[in-house]
Order: structure tokens, then sequence, then C-alpha cells
């Protein structure tokens, strides 16, 4: 049986953002299934560079590059590190740039890679793949741990932790106490045995919603360092951006968009600057992007009725100013 489509979410809106020129370079920072790099390809007589951690895009990407020959490309490594990779290819420019978070439709509907709690597979949900090629926190050259290994190792407390802290799972020090008495019998190595135990522990909730959605999901993220490298790709995308660059990014839960909100917010603003009658004194911050919009853009209901894992997007615009990327403590450089 064939696995439904990769609809892009919001593509339309995205593309009002971006506005491909021809002659452009663009950046799909996120390529997945590549909706968004095609719909930037078509749009417009552009090039059209992309970047995915995933070693399955490999062969969506040579497909897309034969279609468009001399105008896409598939750089392999994490959009966190935009900025390098870029670098890498001698691109120090870009016109827009396109992202969207979380696990993309082809990972969810893979049993094998271990990122869907209704499907039997391996607890693994590395997006870089079992060989776990991306790393997590702020080593670069360690290898990623997979989901099992975070379940079977990690103290109580920790698990407790990252499952309320990126799952905002109110019964997490249930599910953690839980999770380290099972694993003294029988280590965690499938899907379906947590699955099962969040769902025993938790129980039907109110809102029909899996009981262990909310774990699966805190895993993912702590296991692939997911707002790390929102973090690190808000800061990349400033860099990159020449003036007049847009920047649109589609977030799929509140943890995601908190980041890119909080992140826009600073950057458009200019706190702690003086009046504009008085001297720019060193602490002087200008803003290095413009709001395109006010708060976020959100899918119409036709939109939601033919693609349901679009209810939950949230889209934010911003185009670059003239200002120099801001230093890590924020202030223009």
């Amino acid at each position: 049986m064939s696995q439904p489509p990769h609809i892009p979410v919001l593509l339309a809106e995205v593309l009002a953002c971006i506005q491909p020129r021809d002659g452009g370079v663009y950046l799909d920072a996120t390529f997945g299934d590549g909706g968004y790099s095609r719909a930037i390809l078509d749009a417009a007589a552009c090039t059209v560079w992309a970047i995915d951690r995933d070693p399955h895009a490999r062969a969506r990407a040579d497909q897309l590059a034969g279609i468009y020959p001399g105008r896409f490309t598939l750089v392999h490594g994490c959009f966190g590190d935009m900025a390098a990779l870029m670098d890498g290819v001698g691109v120090a420019q870009i016109d827009g740039v396109a992202m969207d978070f979380g696990v993309s439709s082809m990972q969810l509907d893979s049993p094998e890679r271990g990122f869907s709690f209704r499907a039997d597979g391996p607890l693994d949900m590395r997006m870089g793949g079992a060989s776990g090629d991306v790393a997590h926190g702020d080593d670069a050259h360690n290898k990623a741990p997979s989901a099992a290994d975070v379940v079977n190792t990690a103290g109580e407390k920790e698990l407790a932790d990252i499952i309320w802290r990126y799952g905002e799972e109110r019964q997490s020090r249930r599910i953690a106490r839980a999770i380290v008495n099972d694993r003294t019998e029988t280590p965690f190595e499938r899907t379906t045995q947590l699955a099962g135990l969040v769902r025993r522990v938790v129980g039907r909730t109110r809102d029909g919603i899996d009981p262990a959605t909310r774990t699966f999901q805190a895993l993912r993220i702590y296991v692939n360092d997911e707002l790390g490298e929102i973090d690190r790709g808000l800061l990349g995308a400033e860099v990159l951006l020449r003036p007049g660059g847009r920047l649109a990014v589609v977030a799929f839960h509140s943890l995601e968009d908190r980041r890119v909100k909080t992140f826009l917010r600073g950057r458009s603003s200019t706190a702690g600057q003086a009046s504009r009658h008085a001297p720019q004194t060193p602490a002087a911050r200008k803003p290095t992007f413009r709001l395109l919009k006010k708060g976020a853009i959100k899918p119409g209901d036709a939109e939601c009725a033919r693609n349901p894992r679009a209810r939950s997007a949230r889209l934010r615009t911003a185009e670059r100013t003239t200002v120099s990327p801001c230093a890590q403590d924020g202030r223009s450089v």
C-alpha cells in the first residue's frame, strides 16, 4: 500500500513571504520531501539550495535535481549549521530562507525510524538515521543517542525532566518512575513497548489525543536537540539573508513557535536604545529584522481539512534589514 503524498503546510503563504524572483538564490533549510523547494523552483527561474540531516532525503533530492538541472542542490547536514554549510559551498548571501520544524511525514510514516507510537518499530527517533550522525548538545563530535539509549540509561529525575520540559506532560514523574521500574526486567527496544507503558500510566485523555503523544514528542526533541537547532538556525538565517531577504518559519507546537516568536520579537525591536534624540550607546541594538506580520499566520479550514497535520502549524515571517547580524549578546556587530 503506497503512502499518501507529503503536503507542504502553508505553502501559498510561505511563497508569498519568500517572493521568489528570477536570478534569486533561496534556501530550503529543512528539505524533507522537497515541497517548498519544488514550489520555489516552479515560481521563478532561480536557484535553490536545501539542507537535510536525514540520509533518506538524498533519493528525493536527486529526483528534484534531475527535474531542475543546475538549479537545485542538497547539502547534507543540520539546518542549525546553515551558515557554515553555505559558506562551504561558496554561498555568502541568500534572498530567502524557508524552514519548517519537527518530524517529517515520511519519517512518521516509516515505522523502522521509530518516530511513530502507532506502529511497531525500533525505538530510535534519530533524524540523522541509525548511524547517529547528529550530535546532542554542544559537542558536535559525539554520536547522538537513540531514544532507547535515553529511556534505558537516564535516571528517573532526568527522564521526568525531559518528558516535562519537551513534552509538557503533566504526568512525567509517574511515567519516568514506571519506565525505570519496567526496564529492570526488560530493556525498552520497541516503540510499542514504550507507547503501551505510557498509555497504561496516563490512561485515556479527555481531548482524545493518544496518551503517548507528549512522551514521544519529548524524546524526539531531546534526541535530536531540536530546540537548539532552531536557535542556531535562526542565527544562521540572520547571517545569510541579504538586506531585504525574507525569512519564513513554520512551527508545529508551542515550544517551537515560542522560540521563533522570542527571537523575531527581540531582533525586530529597538530594545536597549535610548531616545532617538540622544546619542547611541554601546548597549543600543538596531533591528536586524522587520516583521512582515505581527503574530502568526495560521492555516485555513480548507487546508486543515485537506491535511490534518496542518492544524497546529504557525507561520512567522520577517524581512532582513541593512543592520549587521547581532553578536551573541544581542548587540549589532
